[in-house]
């Protein structure tokens, strides 16, 4: 489980591309990590055109966004090309990442209990360190959230 405060787990998942991405690969940059549920679902498509639309403001603060699902790299390479994201979409289809996170939960919709991803987003500082958690995300407003919050870190 991450904590603010602390440094950040380290791990290498594969990339949209198809290559081995570690988060060590970016200190010296903030890092937005943000964990959604599925590639083409409506909550996540809005979340990443969010991301997506903002990303100059993040470039001029000098961070990066990493997208985290267990969808395949095929999966990821089909969403972020019909939604022109110019970031990073990494595969854990283990969920070994997302467990490490805490984000990988018990979840219940229409009275079924069934294991998911919980919407989170962790904001790194250049040093790796955990600035920000926000758990059970509200789409609407958040990218503008976290950008606002990457301004005072």
């Amino acid at each position: 489980m991450v904590v603010e405060g602390e440094e950040a787990p380290n791990f290498t998942l594969k990339s949209d591309e198809g290559k081995d991405v570690s988060l060590s690969e970016y200190k010296g940059k903030k890092v937005v990590l943000y964990f959604y549920p599925k590639d083409g679902t409506p909550g996540c498509i809005n979340e990443a055109k969010a991301f997506r639309d903002a990303i100059k403001d993040f470039e001029r603060e000098n961070a990066v966004i990493l997208g985290v699902s267990k969808d395949s790299i095929e999966s990821h390479q089909r969403f972020k090309r019909k939604h022109e994201l110019p970031f990073t979409l990494l595969s854990d289809p283990e969920g070994e990442v997302l467990t490490r996170y805490g984000v990988w939960k018990q979840k219940s919709m229409f009275g079924r209990s069934f294991m998911g991803i919980e919407r989170t987003t962790v904001l790194l500082d250049e040093k790796g360190v955990v600035r920000k958690i926000y758990r059970k995300v509200r789409v609407k407003g958040h990218a503008q959230a976290c950008l606002l919050d990457l301004t005072q870190t």
